[in-house]
């Protein structure tokens, strides 16, 4: 949750430099489990191991919420994918990279993201990092989110429950601020559905509208105690503002909430 966009200034109009990616900015891209090879006759990766180099334009801008937008950028050419596993765009979708993209108040890359129009186009200077998802490795997870942290969560549980061979049991935990602030509520609602008994999906928001049907509060103690705990071989996966995400994994100074709950270091990975 550290990395930050940078801008270089003096640019071609409509084109900007990106020096790192990440939810500094409130942006959020999808990780990825596998990687397609150059020589394996699948479609070749925009995103590789190393820097990117790469302008992609702005193909289309699209309102989520009051706060929050979805850029889908053009790849080089239909054929090529973004080479990042469990991405926001239909699995083997070639041509087009999606990404969430939250605006922060006084926040200067997000306003600038969010003033982007289509035929505008962003510089990519450094690889896209993600976390390698190897199927039916942990048999559950536990995918704690906070606001458009969400992001990475859903590509995560998207691609597991879009693979036939992949097993894994998924329990989210989702905690925002508003009714409104709840991205990507209906296909969440959809996947739980769909898979009973794979995928159970909580709510809480700490200041619902009246009447609102979500549970008042905060993604607590109190609240993870109320999930099953994970087996040995499960892991947590933890996105949100960096407040949250230090109650729940700690820092240097002190344990977080996951800890106390009995959970090992090497179960929590935080996007």
């Amino acid at each position: 949750m550290g990395s930050r966009i940078l801008f270089t200034p003096r640019l071609a109009r409509g084109v900007t430099s990106v020096a790192a990616v990440g939810a500094g900015a409130g942006l959020y891209y999808m990780y990825t489990g596998s990687v397609a090879r150059a020589d394996s006759g699948a479609p070749k990766p925009a995103f590789g191991s190393g820097p990117a180099f790469l302008s992609l334009q702005l193909e289309s801008s699209e309102a989520v919420n009051h706060n929050t937008k979805r850029l889908r950028f053009r790849l080089p050419d239909t054929n090529t994918v973004s080479g990042l596993s469990l991405t926001f765009n239909a699995l083997d979708e070639p041509g087009a990279l999606e990404f969430l993209v939250k605006k922060y108040p006084n926040g200067k890359q997000s306003t600038h993201l969010h003033s982007l129009k289509p035929g505008d186009s962003l510089r990519f200077v450094t690889r896209l990092p993600g976390y390698k998802w190897e199927p039916n490795k942990h048999s559950e997870i536990l995918l704690i989110a906070g606001g458009a942290g969400i992001t990475p969560a859903y590509q995560l549980l998207r691609g597991i429950l879009q693979n036939p061979d992949d097993h894994t049991k998924i329990t989210l935990v989702f905690g925002v601020n508003t009714d409104a602030d709840l991205l990507l509520r209906q296909e969440l609602d959809q996947y739980e559905t769909r898979f009973p008994g794979r995928f159970k999906v909580v709510y809480t928001v700490s200041r619902p509208a009246e009447g609102s049907p979500f549970r008042k509060g905060y993604v607590s103690k109190d609240l993870l105690k109320e999930m099953p705990h994970l087996p040995n071989d499960g892991k947590v996966f933890v996105c949100g503002p960096p407040p949250m995400e230090t109650s729940l994994v700690g820092d240097r100074k002190q344990s977080g909430i996951l800890e106390e709950l009995g959970y090992r270091k090497d179960q929590i990975h935080k996007f």
